[in-house]
């Protein structure tokens, strides 16, 4: 049965944003595969917006596919994340958003590599990360994702109002 997908999950809600999200933990060689943020000091990850009709794993996949130019199964869940924050993209800037994302770690393969070293639109560059990268990232969590993947999923909640 073809899914019919209908626009991303991200809705006015009150004053503020529902934003509904997907992101991708592409580990290799003890680095996490991110994407340096064109609005400020900042790293963030692979991912993007669930869209209506399909699940957060679809998503997943084709986030990783639309930004990377590589197609991936997924591992596991690994993160569900709660994060209150400002917007900073110059459309909703200062706008309080409420974001509920499903963190996957992916199964890169051995020889993995973007088609591009930008995502998709070209406007920003990929960038491995190491846990001792001094950058801000995003999820905050990600650094623990790399030094201790847990082996259930953890629920994280962070308020970075």
């Amino acid at each position: 049965m073809e899914t019919i997908l209908g626009p991303d999950l991200c809705v006015p809600c009150g004053d503020g944003i529902l934003n509904v999200r997907v992101g991708a933990i592409i580990i290799k060689d003890e680095r996490a595969l991110m994407v340096k943020s064109k609005f400020g000091d900042y790293c963030y990850s692979v991912g993007g917006r669930i869209r209506f009709g399909e699940t957060a794993e679809q998503a997943v996949v084709r986030e990783v596919f639309e930004e990377t130019g590589v197609k991936m199964t997924v591992d596991r869940l690994g993160y569900v994340s709660e994060v209150y924050f400002y917007n900073d993209s110059p459309k909703l800037f200062g706008k309080p958003v409420y974001e509920l994302a499903f963190y996957f770690y992916m199964n890169a393969p051995a020889d993995f590599a973007p088609a591009s070293d930008h995502i998709a639109d070209g406007e920003e560059p990929f960038v491995w990360v190491a846990p001792d990268d001094p950058r801000t990232l995003y999820p905050g969590f990600m650094r623990e994702a790399l030094l201790d993947p847990k082996p259930y999923v953890v629920h994280d909640v962070r308020d970075d109002r």
